[in-house]
């Protein structure tokens, strides 16, 4: 993360990353997850679930910070993120 100024514990401070799981059959391709994200990390894709609904993908994997704002703002459910390590979540 690149700071406009250096805080005085920036070398304590340790960013979690995360992986960020969509549940297919639950998502109503609302965008909010999307919309949402600091990071930008999802965008819609061109597949569909079982309802027709587009789904959101990952489209930077490696830069979700695991904030879970995707998980409190969708109303179904469908979305959450679990941290990971760095090196394995930019593979």
């Amino acid at each position: 993360m690149k700071f406009w100024r250096v805080p005085l514990d920036s070398e304590e401070v340790q960013v979690t990353y995360g992986r960020v799981y969509i549940l297919d059959d639950r998502c109503k391709g609302c965008g909010y997850c999307i919309e949402f994200c600091p990071q930008s990390v999802l965008q819609f894709s061109s597949k569909f679930n079982k309802k027709g609904y587009h789904l959101p993908a990952v489209d930077k994997p490696g830069e979700c910070l695991s904030c879970h704002y995707c998980e409190i703002i969708c109303p179904e459910f469908a979305i959450y993120s679990v941290e990971s390590n760095p090196e394995k979540s930019k593979t």
